[in-house]
């Protein structure tokens, strides 16, 4: 590269103990983490990009570490690595000098990821496969490290850090929440500064939401059999730089414009959480693709077979595994997490297949290195901690075994809801641990009851309205011949599939969306909800929209049902209303000091549930718990809610006294409106929710 003056960098030794292009004031810092490597070249283009005027091999090494120091080389430079060693993929290495890699540090990229051939560090279309060795430069083909200027990216961020128990999740995409919107301005829609403009906050809060959890927002590289069918990696679960906003994202700011999209939530009371994918890269298998991690360092970044190293072990179904086990890949992801924390202002992460992240080499240990590490963490320790549960590896479903600091994200929760819903058998029985937040499986070692994320639709599958409309998926859209998606989707379209002009079966969809909603709202743990379900959105029988980046997947405004929006809203402030029904503490039915349980499971003519009946279909749930009054004192608070999912009305026996209960939730009516109750017993209609509220002021 050369400088202003006409002359060329120099190089120096530098220092090892920060990773990545550290800019000084003065000139950059260059550290890179290579185990293996024989040498490493940094390597200078031009402002465009387009031409490598200088290459520079980083004269120092400690331990793994090698590093050099650039004077004068200043912040929007443009760079990359290639790194000299042996290409021996039946022994678990795929050096490749001929292909420029992109620094795991970065926190830009200059140009798009390609499909070329000479991406990969093989020749593709060769008899011997990827034992082959690719010759041709890759440089063209592959983004561009940036040099990042401090000024861009100012530390001690505050985040929001509401507790777990007044939280409400609000799961969304930055993209498709705003491309369909019209009051959003139409240069910011589908970026970070459209998800935080005036009408997106004025949802949000009129709902009552506190917490936004986005799909993948770093670097996304779309796998090239999606390109080829002119698709694209829509969710972002194919992450290629842990540090960087994704290009598409940056609205007018740019990446200032993603500090300011947090700033806002926070101003308005909401959180944000990412969702980060620390499982994978988007390098895919040994036939994939040579940009970052392949060609720095392939045996120290992936967990490759045993006895067969030239293959990756595959636990996330994406064909590779991130090593967590080793310390500078853990390392690596601990100061991706801290720079979200620290300098984007971010309140928590949730863990893509946060299994893999647990697996040591004896498989998944809650007590494992990133789960200490992250635990332990004085930054990462103050932020929400969300795991997915699973992943495809032996041993992969862990439900309710991560660590006491940890929520999860409940599918049998999902499951549950709408199986009783849709009317299986034994369904009831589960929904009674379901509506006590799970305890079964995560009452252990201290755990609080907000460690259920409770959800009846996420991103991944139909949502709530398809849940209704669609008994089987229809992913045509896909190219994968319908054979993608969840099979299993508990799902049921009363009557017709599809699109149905049947005012019947609208209404009965309606309600019984209305009943999963309420369901979510009214269980002990941490409701969650799908951006779009609080009005009705579809995605025409699609269960697995990954590669829609089209109307398909975007939330569709116009047709929002604004009943259903506000009965969701509604439903949100229940619960905000009623401490009880979000406890910090699990229930059993224990004796409160007034000498009555927290709980007590009753049938609808005031008598004790029959659990072991195999017919059971309708149950209610009478909650206690401690309120603070108006005057300041603790008052014991009392809700009762029934789920009648018979197919016709029920006479509820209420709890006595007579006229002490107030109805305030009903699911069969799309409008709410508070009702106090006089008689001893009250009609609930088939097919509904109900939510009672007893006035302690009228049992005196």
């Amino acid at each position: 590269m050369t400088e202003p003056g006409g002359g060329t960098y120099g190089i120096g030794a530098g220092r090892p103990n920060r990773l990545g292009a550290v800019f000084d004031g003065e000139g950059t810092n260059f550290a890179l983490f290579s185990d293996h490597a024989q040498r490493v070249d940094l390597c200078l283009f031009s402002p465009d990009g387009k031409t490598e005027q200088q290459r520079l091999s980083l004269p120092e090494r400690r331990g793994a570490v090698w590093h050099g120091y650039v004077p004068g080389l200043k912040p929007g430079a443009l760079y990359g690595y290639r790194v000299h060693g042996p290409f021996a993929p039946e022994r678990g290495q795929r050096f490749n000098a001929n292909k420029l890699l992109v620094d795991p540090y970065t926190r830009a990229l200059h140009g798009g990821f390609s499909t070329h051939p000479a991406t990969f560090g093989y020749s593709p279309g060769s008899a011997d496969g990827d034992l082959s060795f690719s010759s041709s430069d890759s440089a063209a083909h592959t983004p561009k490290s940036v040099v990042w200027d401090p000024a861009d990216y100012p530390t001690g961020a505050r985040g929001l850090r509401r507790g777990w128990s007044n939280t409400v999740i609000y799961e969304t995409h930055v993209r498709g929440s705003t491309m369909r919107h019209p009051e959003v301005p139409e240069a910011l829609r589908g970026t970070v500064e459209g998800l935080a403009s005036d009408a997106m906050l004025d949802h949000l809060t009129r709902l009552g939401i506190t917490t936004v959890e986005l799909l993948p927002v770093q670097a996304i590289r779309s796998e090239n059999a999606l390109t080829g069918r002119g698709l694209v990696n829509y969710w972002g679960y194919n992450t290629a730089g842990f540090f960087v906003p994704e290009p598409r994202y940056l609205g007018p700011a740019g990446v200032a414009g993603f500090r300011r999209m947090v700033d806002r939530f926070h101003v308005a009371g909401i959180e944000v959480i990412l969702d980060v994918v620390y499982n994978h890269s988007a390098e895919g298998d040994h036939l994939g693709p040579t940009f970052s991690f392949r060609g720095l360092d392939n045996a120290s970044y992936y967990r490759l077979v045993e006895g067969q190293p030239r293959f990756y072990v595959n636990d996330t179904g994406t064909g590779n595994t991130l090593n967590t086990d080793h310390p500078f890949v853990l390392r690596l992801i601990l100061d991706s997490l801290r720079f979200w924390v620290d300098c984007m202002g971010v309140d928590g992460f949730r863990f893509d297949l946060a299994t893999t992240l647990g697996r040591e080499r004896q498989g998944f240990d809650r007590h494992g290195g990133f789960m200490d590490a992250l635990r332990q963490d004085p930054l990462l320790a103050e932020v929400k901690l969300i795991a997915e549960p699973w992943d495809l590896g032996h041993g992969g479903y862990r439900l309710g075994q991560f660590p006491p600091e940890f929520a999860e994200w409940n599918d049998r929760f999902r499951d549950t809801v709408r199986r009783f819903w849709r009317g299986d058998g034994h369904a009831a029985q589960d929904l009674g641990s379901a509506l006590l937040g799970t305890a079964d499986m995560f009452d252990t070692r201290g755990r609080r009851a907000w460690a259920s994320v409770n959800f009846a639709a996420a991103h991944d599958g139909f949502t709530l309205a398809d849940v209704t409309a669609y008994s089987k998926r229809h992913n045509q859209a896909n190219g994968e011949g319908n054979r993608d998606g969840h099979h299993a989707n508990h799902s049921d379209n009363l009557g017709e599939e599809g699109e149905t002009k049947d005012a019947t079966i609208l209404s009965a969809r309606r309600q019984r969306v209305r009943n999963m909603l309420a369901t979510v709202l009214l269980s002990q743990g941490t409701p969650m909800i799908l951006a779009g379900d609080e009005g009705g959105n579809s995605q025409g029988g699609n269960n697995n929209a990954y590669c829609q980046d089209n109307e398909t997947s975007w939330l569709d405004w116009a047709t929002m049902d604004k009943d259903l929006v506000d009965f969701t809203a509604a439903l949100i402030a229940f619960r905000k209303a009623h401490g009880v029904l979000r406890q910090g503490r699990f229930l059993h039915g224990v004796q409160r000091v007034d000498g009555k349980p927290d709980v007590e499971w009753r049938a609808f003519d005031g008598s004790a549930l029959n659990w072991r009946d195999p017919g059971l279909s309708s149950l209610c749930l009478l909650l206690r718990g401690c309120a603070e009054s108006p005057s300041g004192r603790a008052d014991t608070e009392e809700i009762l809610l029934a789920f009648n999912r018979e197919g016709s009305d029920q006479v509820l026996e209420l709890p006595p006294p007579a006229g002490t209960w107030r109805r305030e939730i009903d699911s069969s009516a799309p409008r709410q409106h508070p009702q106090d109750i006089t008689e001893a017993t009250v009609t609930v209609a088939a097919f509904s929710v109900a939510g009672f509220v007893r006035h302690p002021e009228k049992t005196t």
